[in-house]
This record gives C-alpha cells, structure tokens and sequence, in this order.
C-alpha cells in the first residue's frame, strides 16, 4: 500500500510523538524534551530522548532513531502499512483509498485471513470433540496442558481428505480461498477434487505480529512422515519472515528485555509452561536475516537455545555466521547449548526450569561460538595453529558491515591470541591476563565466599524495592558467584527498571512466576539472612541504605583484592603498578571500615 507524501505529513502533524512513545517509556519532560529509559536496549541511566517539536527520538546509547512511525513499527513488530493504519486511527483519520490493483490484494489478502481464521477454529473445535481425544492424550504426555492449548490455539486435523474443506465449505468459504491460503492441495490430475493439506495432525497455529493466523504448523499424530509439515509461502505467509509464537512472547519480552529462541513449536510451548513467557521459534530452517531483525525489536542480545546434540551445534554456527554482516553497536547475540541428549521440553521434565534457566544464564557470546567451532574444543599451541586460527577468525570479522563492531572484534581476537609474556627476573612463564571481571568470577573457577552478603542484597532489595534505585548501578556492576542469584539478580533489575512502583508482594509474584520459587525460598529461610534485622519489611530506611553500605564495601574490598593478586609478578607498567597500589589502598580502605 503506498502513502502520499501529503497524507504522511497530516499523519505526523496530528500525532503527538510523546503520547506515542509514552505507551511503553515511562517519559519525564526536560525543558522541550522528554527523556527515559531505551526500551531497544538494556539501560540503568536514561539515554533516549523524544523532541516533539522536531517530530522525533533518538537514543544516545544505542543510536535509535525515528518518529512516530518508525516507533511503533519497531515496539509492535508491525510493517510500514500497518504503523500507519494504527497511527491513522488512533488520529481518527481516513485511510486514502488505493488503486484498483492495490484494493484487490488488499481485498485477496483480508479474506485469505477470514479462511485461515476460518480453519484455525475448525481445528479447536475438532480436539475438543471425542474424535480429537487421542490429541488430547499426546499433549497431556507432552505436559501440555488446557491453558496453554488455549494460549497458543492448539487443534487437531482429522484424518480425511476432505473433513477441512467441506466444514468452511458449510461456512462459505470458497475452494479458491483456501487453496490461496495453503489448506487445500491441487493434484496433479485436474480430474480429481482438491483435498486437505494437514490430516492426522496435531494443529499449531502460526500467527503474525498482531496475532492474526497466517499459517499452520502440523505435527503427525503417530507414525509418518514428515513428522512436522508447515504451510507453504502464500500472499500472506513468508516462512523465513515469522517467528512462531511472537504474538504471545511480545509483552513479556519487552518487559524482560530479553527474548529466547527455540528450535520449534513443543519447545516454544514446554518453556512458556515452565515459565519462560519470552520464546519464540523459526520455522523449521535456519534463522534468516528478517528474523533476526525481528527478534532485534524485542531485545539486543537474543539468546538462541540448541538442542545438545551435533545438529544443534552446526545451527548454533550457522545462525552466528549469519548474524556477522548484521551486527551493531549494542546488539548481538547469545547462544545457549544444552546437555548432550536434551531439547528445552526434555530438560525441563527431567530437572525442572531452574536447569533451563541455568543453561540461559550461561549463554556464550556470539564470538565464543565462533572461537569453539574453529578450534573443536582443541588447545591450540604451534605458531603455525595460532596463525591459522587468527586468520579463520579474522575473515569471520571482516564479514562485520559495522566499522567499529568490526574493529573491536578484530581486537578481541588479537587479545586472545596474544603469545605469553616472561616474569622479569625468573625463569617461570605465566601469561599476563586481565583480572575476570566481576561478573565472570564464578566462570572462570574462583569460589565467591560473599554469597551471603548478596543473598542479603537481594531480599532487601524484594522487601524494599522503592529504594532500588538507591544502589541500581552497582548492583549491575557487581559479580555473583551463584548462577541462580545471578539469574535472580538479573529478573529483579529487569522487572524493577520497568515497573519503579512495584511492592514486594507483586514483585514476589512475578519472580516466583518466573521459576525462581525454590531460589526464593532458600535466601528468605536462610537463618543467616533472618537475623539482619535491617532487610527486613518495615526497617527504617536509613538502616537498610547504611546495611547495604556495608555489604557493598565489603564486597568492592574483595574483588579489588581478587584483581591485585591475580597481577602478582607480571610484567607491567608504572601506570599499572600505581592503578593497582590505588586498588590495594582502597581495598585496606574498606576492611578497616
């Protein structure tokens, strides 16, 4: 549908850019600007700003740009044509009216809809009759149960050529529609009639951005093959642009600033069972670049989870080869790998959501997938295997279209590789490395001994979340130790950057919701964290900020102590030596308070 440069600069005067942005960014006014959180990146300080006179937002930390369009096309995954419909009505203005040809696709389009709509109500219908009961029984061994068939519409085709058309058939829905809609096949010989596509299958419904099915997914119902078959490409249906289950993981992802990839529709389902609301699958192929697009709308750095087995690993390399061209300052993405054996549904049955929530939160970097499938896994010691290694990985980097991720990724690269540097006056060899950082401690084999003291941070901060903002950035700078405090911590910052008026009783809630049931339980009966008086609901402000105070001293005190001697004997310069006196100073600082 195109739009007349006239009609786009009505729409824009009569929409207000702020009124927009305000629907997902808590917005506070600054003299001609309103300003808050990015809600395309992960932030703790506002860097995004909206100019309604110049008619416009722009984000300092991740570079955002756009107007009202554009902002609602990237919050609500929508095309150019549909931004504006919403836009337009919202401002009570009249859609101008298309040509001819424009009016027949449009008009092609809608009732393909109707038929799809149509279908995906016939296949409810038909599970919950007697006749879908053997469907009903193969979900309920997948543990999926009558909530989520009706979240995500699951149905079920029977087994007869011609059960589908004949019911839309009765509705008035013409063979030509859904044929158009890839629920009738045509055969080869004209003579015969058309017959359904998907019979003795369990029903997915695939959904665009706005909920409105445009497709099937059918899993067969015993023995046969293919085990999962998916509509083909139609008028309203381009398989390498959707993502299953975007229409449900939307909210949630925007919420958590995170959003989880699968390998396919049980997947998708099992985890939003266990709790993990933010999922979505391609379907059936590789991710593609529209994908990837996609799933940049929701979050900077996607996590993809693979299956533990070596298909899943050659997916995981073939995605990140993908994403090289694509990447930006700020977006990326993560790759989580399960257990050798293990699908996301199977983990959970076997060791419940927190072991899912484990193997996110121990997601690798786009980088480190590609390191691993260079090496194998292998030491690589010669000069001749360091060589060719830095080349592999530095043709993966120059695929990079951004300069600077680019530059930084040839850096990181050359870092690695760096050959080992003598300790003056010995013969002892050690390699000169950077301390970890804070947050990869428990990573890279050093024990954390002040878990307690983040257990403490974190349940003062659930029973006093109004004074959150009080120690936000440095509860993002600190490391924990503890995979399943880490993952808490993380849930905790993410669900009170964008809820600042949450209670503990909600906040409880929604963590709990989350999978964090057993976390929760263990810091609150903790007899250690019962008897600090100050975390407590009620304590006076003053002593909750002054307790934790004290913990974060304590914690700063052993993680610069962690960093000095882990420096002890290297080869390094005056400015670093004196960085490290400072730190040590500092540390001693901290004991003696």
């Amino acid at each position: 549908m195109a739009f007349s440069p006239q009609f786009l600069d009505e729409l824009r005067a009569r929409t207000g850019l702020a009124d927009v942005v305000a629907r997902r960014v808590r917005l506070i006014r600054k003299g001609r600007e309103h300003s808050g959180l990015c809600p395309f990146h992960k932030e703790k300080t506002p860097s995004f700003t909206v100019n309604e006179e110049k008619g416009f937002y722009h984000c300092f930390g991740c570079g955002a740009h756009g107007g009202a369009i554009d902002f609602v096309m990237n919050t609500d995954s929508l095309s150019f044509p549909e931004a504006v419909e919403r836009l337009a009505a919202d401002a009570g203005m009249e859609i101008p009216v298309d040509s001819p040809e424009e009016q027949e696709r449009s008009r092609k389009q809608q009732t393909i809809l109707q038929a799809m709509e149509a279908a995906a109500v016939h296949f409810e219908k038909i599970l919950q009759k007697p006749e879908g009961k053997a469907a009903l029984d193969y979900l309920a061994r997948r543990g999926i149960d009558d909530a989520a068939i009706k979240r995500f519409r699951i149905g079920f085709a029977l087994d007869a050529k011609g059960s589908l058309k004949g019911a839309l058939a009765g509705e008035g829905v013409s063979e030509e529609m859904m044929e158009a809609g890839g629920l009738l096949i045509r055969p080869d010989d004209a003579s015969r009639s058309l017959y359904d596509r998907f019979r003795g299958r369990v029903m997915f419904p695939i959904t665009d951005g706005r909920g409105r099915v445009i497709a099937f997914g059918g899993r067969i119902l015993g023995v046969g093959e293919p085990k999962y078959l998916n509509s083909p490409e139609t008028a309203i249906f381009h398989k390498g642009r959707v993502l299953y289950g975007l229409a449900q993981a939307r909210e949630q992802a925007r919420k958590s600033g995170a959003v989880i990839v699968t390998e396919g529709y049980t997947d998708v389902i099992a985890m939003a069972e266990a709790g993990f609301a933010n999922v979505v699958a391609p379907l059936g192929t590789a991710l593609t670049e529209d994908q990837i697009g996609e799933l940049w709308k929701l979050a900077p750095e996607p996590v993809l989870c693979f299956d533990g087995d070596n298909a899943g690993q050659r997916a995981a390399a073939r995605a990140a080869e993908r994403a090289l061209p694509l990447l930006r300052p700020g977006f990326s993405l993560r790759f989580a790998v399960l257990p050798p054996g293990e699908d996301p549904d199977s983990l959970i049955n076997k060791s419940g959501p927190q072991a899912m929530a484990a193997a996110l939160a121990g997601a690798a970097p786009l980088s480190e997938v590609l390191w691993r499938m260079e090496t194998g896994g292998r030491a690589v010691s010669t000069p001749e295997e360091r060589a060719s290694l830095q080349k592999r990985m530095e043709d993966h980097a120059r695929r990079i279209d951004d300069a600077l991720v680019r530059r930084h990724f040839l850096d990181a690269i050359r870092e690695r590789l760096r050959p080992k540097r003598y300790v003056k006056g010995g013969a002892k060899r050690i390699e000169l490395t950077m301390a970890p950082p804070l947050g990869s401690l428990s990573a890279a084999g050093h024990a954390d001994p002040a878990d307690a003291d983040r257990k403490i941070l974190i349940a003062g901060i659930i029973n006093h979340p109004n004074l959150f903002h009080m120690i936000e950035d440095e509860i993002g700078r600190i490391g924990f130790g503890d995979q399943f405090l880490d993952m808490l911590r993380q849930a905790i910052v993410s669900i009170l950057s964008s809820d600042h008026d949450i209670v503990t009783e909600n906040l409880k809630a929604e963590l709990e919701r989350r999978g964090f049931s057993e976390t929760l339980d263990a810091i609150f009966n903790d007899p250690l964290i019962r008897k600090n008086s100050y975390i407590k609901p009620g304590a006076p402000e003053k002593n909750v900020l002054e307790g934790w105070n004290q913990i974060l001293r304590r914690i700063r005190s052993g993680a610069n102590a962690l960093e000095v001697e882990s420096m002890k004997g290297a080869d390094i310069d005056r400015q670093e030596w004196e960085r490290l006196l400072m730190l040590k100073k500092a540390s001693l600082e901290d004991d003696d308070e």
